[in-house]
């Protein structure tokens, strides 16, 4: 195919790092560039595209604000750093987006909130509310909290996790260099930039070098390891300078960066994942009207289920039957084994009685369903 543009896409995530988003020397937000990205941000946004902001930037406005020497800093020391800076990073956000006309939404996470199971599930429900309300969830590493992650961690690959999560179809790395070059192009003259990436091989991963600039934690390395995760999830990536004003208008009129290749679509390679990847751990058996709403392309109801086996967490994958046994599908369910129990055969508007809580009204949402060929 051609090389994509960013009206291509529907669900954006862009990630900005802290060497873009803070002046080393001055200690201080930069108002003008920042400015200039959130205008960039605020046309996609106007144009009903889902715009996600992964940030950098609370550890290196901590040091700021405290007046902390340079150098490398002690763990206790980054997460006290980021505690401070973390209440200025989401104040320059949410003002930033303000003036655009647009709602910021903090959400914290660590790595491991995209690793494990319920808080992978409860971030991705928090932030697909955010979009759905059409805030900008404004996304940060939780610098207070995590540990490896501040020593080892980065953004790039928090991003990419991020974009699988929701199921972006785009992945904006801003970066100080302006896309992967087949060697190192501050010490090497006849570095060759390289455009467009099919497929991430060995040879692509020797491309990539080590980190940078002293605020940033994230190198070639890690962009390269972000784009396996994301094209991986269907997600496209793009490398992209952050060195200058409105970068992604600067992107969206061809400027030099590096672009990787999915295969497919997010929501297709989601589904791939559910069907041969994740190991059932229940079955639904459901009655002939709700295999006839699964194969026109419809959500499964608590109302059409009339047998539940296993025991499954929510957001555990689980084989749907139909009345004669045969397997008409998989999926995640969105209820534990014990209030699956509980609502099977129960109309949706029935759930908030019967189990305390308003959840979801689908058992199994069409986003997260295979049906059987």
């Amino acid at each position: 195919m051609s090389t994509p543009r960013l009206e291509d896409f529907r669900r954006i995530v862009v990630k900005v790092g802290s060497a873009l988003l803070v002046d080393s020397q001055a200690g201080r937000i930069r108002e003008s560039w920042l400015a200039s990205l959130v205008a960039d941000l605020a046309a996609l946004h106007a144009e009903k595209r889902d715009i996600v902001v992964v940030s950098s930037g609370a550890i290196a406005l901590g040091r700021a604000v405290l007046r902390l020497p340079g150098g490398p800093l002690k763990l206790e020391d980054s997460q006290a750093a980021a505690a401070v800076g973390q209440i200025a990073l989401a104040r320059t956000w949410a003002e930033a987006l303000s003036r655009q006309g647009m709602s910021a939404g903090q959400v914290l996470v660590t790595l491991g909130d995209t690793e494990e199971r319920r808080r992978y599930l409860n971030a991705r429900s928090t932030i697909d509310k955010l979009l759905e309300w059409r805030a900008v969830p404004v996304i940060n590493e939780n610098d207070t909290v995590a540990t490896s992650e501040i020593r080892y961690g980065d953004n790039d690959r928090l991003a990419a996790r991020v974009a699988t999560m929701i199921s972006a179809d785009l992945l904006v790395l801003l970066s100080d260099v302006d896309g992967l070059y087949d060697a190192p192009p501050d010490t090497t003259v006849s570095a060759q930039h390289v455009p467009r990436v099919e497929r991430i091989t060995p040879a692509i991963e020797a491309m990539a070098g080590a980190a940078g600039s002293e605020l940033s934690r994230g190198g070639m390395q890690t962009k390269i390891e972000a784009a396996k995760i994301a094209t991986g999830a269907g997600a496209y990536m793009v490398i992209a300078s952050g060195r200058v004003d409105h970068p992604l208008r600067a992107v969206a009129k061809g400027a030099r960066s590096t672009w990787f290749m999915a295969a497919g679509n997010p929501l297709a390679a989601r589904k791939t994942w559910i069907a041969g990847s994740l190991e059932p751990k229940g079955t639904l058996t459901i009655d002939a009207g709700a295999v006839a709403a699964l194969r026109r392309g419809n959500s499964l109801l608590p109302v059409g289920v009339v047998r539940v086996d296993g025991g499954f967490d929510r957001g555990d994958a689980v084989i749907i039957r139909g009345p004669d046994g045969a397997e008409i599908g998989r999926g995640l369910c969105a209820y534990d084994a014990t209030d699956a129990q509980k609502i099977r055969g129960r109309s949706s508007t029935d759930i908030a009685a019967i189990l305390g809580f308003s959840g979801r009204a689908e058992m199994v949402h069409r986003d997260n369903l295979v049906v059987a060929g």
